[in-house]
């Protein structure tokens, strides 16, 4: 964010290659109507409502489950998506970049995007607080569609002449850290393992007990290795006692 800013305040090289780029983009051929839709994907209406829905529903399904705090996660995504205008407008007026040959044209006050920056918090927090109530399968491909989303938000800008490439890229650098503020506020809202656990610390489990040679058998004889050569050496001393008496007959 630091870096886009001087060299777009300052006129430096990277600003020129962006400019060059955006002009790029402009011409591409992207349709206007697909450009268009992309670009509105960022308004306020559209992406504080997706953001509205996802944490209304996380909500009924914190308090259902009967999580502690339930209500933390979407007032957290709602401050970070409030925090977007608190940050933009003053950006907008301190730059004060004009905007690319377009519909918009002779105008200032473009960097950052507004609108970049509103499908960055509003899709990504919908994302965050949906999160944990899917399956693990599911998860990971979410967060890729909402950069995919994101991506595609930013395209759609600049190929309609709205903004300037590094207008979006400054949007997600203010972003990050709205989200990444939100998702810590989030993790609050979950008990520890201590706490999941009644207050009890893991009791620690007794060792496996080593399997002994002398076991006992059922009818009280030793059983096993030990067992055998016991059983033997009677067996011996009966037949010994047998051919003694035989003996003493004779």
């Amino acid at each position: 964010m630091a870096l886009c800013t001087w060299q777009i305040a300052a006129h430096g090289p990277l600003r020129t290659y962006d400019e060059r780029l955006g002009r790029t983009i402009a011409g591409s051929p992207l349709p206007s109507p697909v450009a268009e839709f992309l670009a509105d994907l960022g308004n306020t209406a559209v992406a504080v409502s997706v953001l509205a829905l996802a944490a209304g529903w996380a909500a009924w399904r914190a308090r259902r489950a009967g999580t502690p705090r339930w209500w933390l996660p979407p007032l957290a995504s709602a401050v970070a998506m409030a925090a977007v205008p608190a940050l933009i407008v003053p950006f907008k007026a301190l730059v004060g970049r004009p905007g690319p040959p377009g519909p918009l044209a002779g105008e200032t006050g473009f960097f950052p995007s507004g609108h970049a920056a509103t499908a960055a918090v509003g899709y990504g927090a919908a994302a965050l607080l949906l999160r944990p109530h899917l399956r693990r399968r599911l998860r990971r491909p979410l967060l890729a569609a909402v950069a995919v989303l994101n991506l595609a938000v930013a395209v759609g800008l600049v190929r309609r002449g709205y903004h300037w490439p590094l207008d979006a890229v400054a949007s997600w650098c203010l972003s990050g850290p709205l989200l990444w503020t939100a998702l810590r506020l989030s993790r609050l809202s979950r008990p520890s393992p201590t706490a999941a656990d009644g207050g009890r610390a893991a009791e620690p489990t007794d060792p496996p007990r080593r399997r002994d040679n002398a076991t006992t058998r059922g009818d009280g004889t030793p059983g096993g290795r030990d067992g055998r050569t016991t059983r033997r050496r009677e067996r011996d001393d009966d037949s010994d006692r047998t051919t003694a008496a035989l003996n003493n007959d004779d």
